[in-house]
């Protein structure tokens, strides 16, 4: 029986999709995807509907106004009503997902990699050409044409092992950009036997759009591979009833997996020989995976190669791999050791906010600025000083929570673009973007967690938005109460690197910091 609640679901995707320029579309304008129609290779009958993909639908926004001709507009962001009160958290899906689209290319790691194992008997190599590997020809010929031309650094060192026999499992941490997707794909490609009709690999992501990216990588990559079929677990696609699933690898989210392989016995758990989990740290975030991924692992044989895919490594998301990942080999990233030694960090001392919007002010009207990214705690905040930087004529985008996927897009565009020079922003891109022109990070509103502590890390990664390409930065840090003086004082004990006082009512001294 169809359920009600799924096909009002489908309905809103559709009519959103219908409604909004949809994210797919965004990246194929990035160069980075192509969603192939279908995305199910090999002599699939078009004709009776399977394997067609719904194209992933652009979330409406709850308080967002659609961007015009590009421009972000955040609701009532010209006063201090806009937005909740509450200080905005980082979704982590959403943030894996910008990640994912707005990176062209490998980002080259200059961190080391650790490798770990349990069993010293386990052979380590690492590769430095894809030939190396012994891949099937047709494999090969799909990885050139993705535009790989050597193994980046997590590749060379997880290839060898993921593809060695007998199989063996493995934890990896690496960065979004750095082609562990692309390293398990091939992992995924390289594992299955077309001539068995049934799946062998599944790849589990915590959500829709998640997924979808993947298969994209899968579908490009096995270009060449005309007998693998590859198919979609995620919303929007159904089963017939007592049909049995033939094709060799399945990409989808938790609950949806579960119902095909466990509920309806749609194909045969104990007979899949390899299990992706990937983006492991979202997947702990996100409510109800981890149970929905435990009980799929219950079902699979001994011998299937696990493979756990995470950018980050905190404990909880560890404890989560060691019970799903048996005797792995683990490689993860040194210690992040992010220097801070050409970033000049600055204080200065307000009262309250207009008094912070007063030294913005004054800096902008001595010292020559690039490009600016501004962190604020609450889209209510952001709002309140867009509309003050606008009405004194500085060209500002906004980019906070609400906004969708597609539309953060399109606001980074134009700020890699110079279309404005002012980014105001939430915790929503605290990492990960890299735009040469910043000269400047303000910390409006100084990071804390939900407790009010310092938040140590989502400092370090706000003002290292700043000083990027070798190139000097600075960070300011808006200090408006003792509380926020403590931040301070915790901030730059941990680092242990200066943060200088800072008169923004003295000309002369602002000037000196931007010589």
């Amino acid at each position: 029986m169809a359920d009600p609640a799924a096909e009002s679901t489908n309905a809103s995707a559709a009519t959103a999709a219908a409604a909004a320029t949809n994210w797919v579309q965004k990246t194929e304008d990035q160069e980075i995807s192509n969603l192939v129609d279908g995305l199910v290779i090999g002599n699939t009958d078009k004709g009776n509907g399977e394997g067609k993909q719904e194209a992933p639908a652009a979330k409406p926004a709850e308080h967002a106004e659609t961007p015009v001709n590009g421009a972000a507009v955040v609701a009532g962001s010209a006063g201090p009503a806009a937005g909740p009160e509450e200080i905005e958290t980082v979704n982590p899906a959403d943030a894996s997902l910008l990640m994912k689209i707005i990176r062209k290319g490998l980002v080259e790691s200059k961190l080391d990699l650790e490798v770990q194992r349990k069993d010293p008997s386990s052979p380590l190599h690492s590769v430095k050409s894809f030939e190396a590997l012994h891949l099937k020809p047709e494999l090969l010929q799909g990885v050139y044409a993705m535009g790989f031309n050597a193994p980046s650094k997590i590749q060379e060192t997880a290839l060898p092992t993921l593809l060695a026999d007998p199989p063996q499992n493995m934890i990896a941490q690496s960065q979004s950009g750095t082609g562990k997707t692309a390293a398990f794909v091939l992992a995924m490609l390289s594992r299955v036997d077309p001539r068995k009709p049934y799946p062998q690999v599944i790849c589990l992501s915590p959500t829709y759009e998640l997924a979808i990216q993947t298969g994209e990588v899968a579908a490009k990559m096995a270009k060449f591979c005309k007998e693998i079929k590859l198919r979609f677990a995620v919303r929007g696609e159904e089963l017939p009833k007592g049909k049995k699933i033939t094709d060799h690898i399945i990409i989808g989210t938790p609950g949806k997996l579960m119902d095909w392989g466990i509920k309806f016995r749609a194909f045969d758990l104990r007979k899949i020989s390899v299990f992706v989990l990937d983006e492991a740290d979202v997947m702990i975030a996100t409510q109800g995976h981890q149970d929905q991924c435990i009980r799929i692992h219950k079902q699979l044989s001994s011998s299937c190669q696990m493979m756990f895919f995470s950018a980050t490594y905190e404990k909880e998301v560890m404890d989560f791999a060691e019970y799903i990942v048996p005797n792995p080999i683990i490689i993860r990233l040194a210690r992040e050791q992010e220097s801070l030694d050409n970033i000049k960090q600055y204080y200065v001392k307000c009262k309250n906010q207009d008094e912070k919007y007063q030294a913005i002010s004054n800096i902008y009207g001595v010292i020559t600025v690039g490009q600016a990214i501004i962190f604020c705690h609450t889209r209510k905040t952001a709002g309140w000083l867009s509309g003050k930087m606008t009405q004194d004529g500085h060209s500002v985008a906004v980019l906070s929570g609400e906004l969708t996927v597609e539309q953060r897009l399109a606001v980074l565009d134009r700020f890699r673009a110079g279309l404005e020079k002012v980014l105001i922003t939430t915790n929503v891109l605290s990492r990960g973007i890299d735009v040469e022109q910043v000269t400047i990070v303000v910390n409006f509103d100084l990071p804390m967690d939900q407790s009010g502590r310092a938040d140590c890390e989502t400092y370090l990664h706000r003002i290292g938005r700043t000083g990027r390409f070798g190139k000097n930065g600075i960070a300011i840090n808006l200090v408006d109460s003792e509380h926020s003086m403590d931040i301070c004082r915790t901030i730059e004990a941990h680092f242990q690197k200066k943060i200088q006082l800072l008169d923004a009512e003295n000309s002369d001294e602002i000037e000196k910091i931007g010589s």
